[in-house]
């Protein structure tokens, strides 16, 4: 077993991102819906500065970022973008803090990871800088400061909660495969080195201090392995996105005690299917990879397939809900 198989999770929670844009509702809905591990909500509909990108920019330590008709830029000095991503994330602390009094179990709050940032961020001369290997190693040291800084935040404010951090990386597997593309879309940057690509999410993992940390993607193969060597505890993933050349490295994850956050429930409106239904892809990955139905509960975390921000605010409920119902089907009847 891991050093990650210490950390166990409870069944269901949320990704990270909600419809509308009242804090105090979505406070409410995120912890309303998950008694034993509700999240910090985001609420990208408010504008630049509430969407992922912007919202970690905000966190950075002496780096800022603006927004360009091009997307997010590395600046100088802090402008309004920056203040405006961290007054949205001091309202949104406001709010979860108002509806977590006395709370005691986990609590899960979200940023993007330092390869994703650094697929997403621009450079003063527009490319991504993801261009750059110096400036994705300040990046990710200004990201891991940041972190340091808003965790210490959330635990004042949230004194007895155990925080899972989730590292939001949906551009990793692109950024290993050089498929990002540059700001002429007509080529595309460099693979990293998957040994860089590690080292330097160990480092941002590591600005945890030894809690537990979750790597999302919600994009097609997920280097299971590669997140598992960095430090990760778990993994969160859309499981309608996995394929059988998958299950190996899912295999050796759960028996190395990395816990998988398996988005089952859709993150867009539709109907959805009874809890047991959700869950059925679950139970016929575990007995493909001869796991032992017992370990079920213990190793899978029910979660949306991705964010919840396309969604209304009643399927978004309905959504979380369903999660719950879902991972009680999974925990009564392993097999």
């Amino acid at each position: 077993m891991s050093e990650n198989s210490q950390f166990r999770f409870p069944g269901a929670t949320g990704v990270g991102s909600l419809p509308g844009g009242d804090a105090r509702e979505a406070a409410k809905t995120a912890t309303g819906s998950f008694e034993d591990f509700p999240f910090l909500p985001e609420l990208p509909a408010r504008g630049p500065g509430a969407d992922m990108i912007g919202r970690t920019a905000g966190m950075l330590v002496e780096l800022y970022a603006r927004v360009e008709p091009s997307g997010w830029r590395i600046g100088d000095r802090p402008g309004r973008d920056t203040k405006r991503a961290r007054s949205w994330l001091g309202e949104d602390l406001d709010a979860l803090e108002e509806f977590t009094q006395g709370y005691a179990g986990d609590l899960k709050v979200q940023a993007v990871g330092p390869w994703t940032l650094a697929a997403a961020l621009e450079l003063k001369n527009g490319e991504a800088a993801l261009s750059d290997p110096g400036a994705c190693r300040d990046l990710a040291a200004s990201l891991a400061e940041g972190l340091r800084l808003h965790l210490t935040e959330v635990r004042r404010r949230v004194p007895d909660a155990r925080i899972v951090l989730q590292l939001d990386e949906p551009s990793l597997t692109a950024v290993l495969r050089g498929q990002v593309r540059t700001a002429s879309g007509y080529r595309t940057h460099r693979a990293v080195d998957r040994q860089i690509v590690e080292a330097t999410l160990r480092d941002v993992v590591g600005a945890h201090g030894g809690g537990p940390v979750v790597v999302h993607s919600c994009a097609p193969d997920v280097p299971f392995a590669l997140l598992r060597r960095a430090g990760a505890a778990a993994v969160s993933f859309d499981f309608s996105l996995l394929t059988e050349r998958d299950d190996d490295a899912i295999g050796e994850a759960v028996e190395a005690g990395t816990r998988l956050f398996a988005g089952v429930v859709p993150g867009t409106e539709g109907p959805l299917s009874d809890p047991a239904g959700s869950v059925m892809g679950v139970r016929t990955l575990w007995r493909r990879l001869g796991l032992h139905p017992g370990l079920l509960a213990e190793a899978v975390t029910v979660t949306p397939a991705c964010g919840l921000a396309g969604a209304s605010p009643a399927y978004a409920r309905q959504a979380l809900a369903h999660c719950v119902r879902a991972a009680r089907s999974l925990a009564d009847n392993p097999e």
